[in-house]
């Protein structure tokens, strides 16, 4: 039995949190920017609303919900929202998440307020007959006046591996997957999934000694299109060759988990050992260890206390 889809939703935000650079193409391809790599992006914290929800029993019950993706890229606001399938609510929901955004850059004087609403799209993982291509809103005012507030929908099932790497779509590599579902569970012919992993894999590679991509965003993208095929597969047949494919393990085992604790701390000692000799204050010896190991920045401040040479 196939496990419900929470894992998209995780990935899609560990993503923004972790890795938002990565998104800058994404909305470069979705609204025809031209947003360089390294512009400043600011996420911004998605506030949640109270909305009913239909049960299945019929009954009405009363839910947060939490839009996906906010971005501000200078003075423009962008709402990305990860599906697997369309539910039928998604327009309604859109429309909430923008007001909601929208009120957080109104402005107003007596008697006036302008509302600016943000630019989105919906990325849909899977296809169906029912998928849109474009998620459409329409504001009707007393007066009879109406308000098309429109955009296309990213409908991952139409990109090919080419244009995702061509157009550095990164975060759209770990749901690509998800075409092949069928022969996964059924434990079919798995060999266009395999060809196509295994395409992807040798161009994130690539990218990483062109320096296009960071260790951390290699590292975390082979982890991400790992879980998304431990979701899929759910323990068959195909899991463990699929997930060999990107370099992982199925599961860590707590040897593992220790050998490469053990593997951290050493590279952590030494990079702190080597900073220090150059001279390297604190703040730069932390960032160093973050991106080169990959740890976050408690961590990062745990091994420079551990490891460093107390200054006077």
């Amino acid at each position: 039995m196939q496990k419900k889809t929470p894992d998209y939703d995780n990935v899609f935000k560990t993503m923004k949190s972790k890795h938002k650079r990565l998104f800058i193409s994404v909305i470069n391809d979705v609204f025809g920017k031209e947003y360089p790599l390294d512009i400043k992006v600011e996420v911004l914290p998605s506030e949640g609303y109270l909305t009913e929800s239909e049960t299945a029993d019929g009954s009405k019950e009363i839910e947060e919900q939490i839009s996906d993706f906010l971005i501000k890229i200078g003075s423009e606001v962008y709402l990305l929202e990860c599906q697997s399938y369309d539910d039928g609510s998604m327009a309604i929901r859109i429309a909430e998440y923008a007001f909601i955004v929208a009120r957080q850059f109104a402005t107003w004087d007596i008697g006036h307020a302008t509302i600016p609403m943000p630019r989105f799209s919906v990325i849909y993982v899977k296809r169906t007959e029912r998928t849109p291509k474009t998620t459409k809103i329409t504001f009707t005012f007393p007066d009879s006046q109406e308000v098309n507030y429109e955009s296309p929908n990213v409908i991952l099932e139409e990109f090919t591996k080419e244009y995702i790497i061509e157009k550095k779509l990164f975060p759209y590599i770990p749901f690509y997957i998800a075409r092949y579902e069928k022969d996964m569970i059924s434990e079919g012919s798995i060999e266009n999934a395999v060809r196509d992993l295994e395409y992807f894999r040798n161009e994130l590679i690539r990218l990483y000694e062109a320096e296009e991509l960071t260790e951390n965003e290699l590292i975390d993208l082979k982890g991400f299109i790992n879980t998304i095929i431990t979701h899929i597969t759910n323990g068959n047949q195909n899991e463990e060759r699929l997930v060999s494919i990107m370099g992982g393990t199925v599961i860590e085992t707590e040897s593992e988990r220790l050998i490469r604790q053990g593997i951290s701390q050493g590279k952590a000692q030494l990079l702190i050992e080597l900073g220090q000799e150059e001279g390297l204050d604190d703040a730069t010896l932390l960032k160093r260890i973050q991106e080169r190991i990959g740890v976050s920045l408690e961590q990062a401040a745990a091994y420079l206390e551990r490891y460093g040479k107390q200054t006077v």
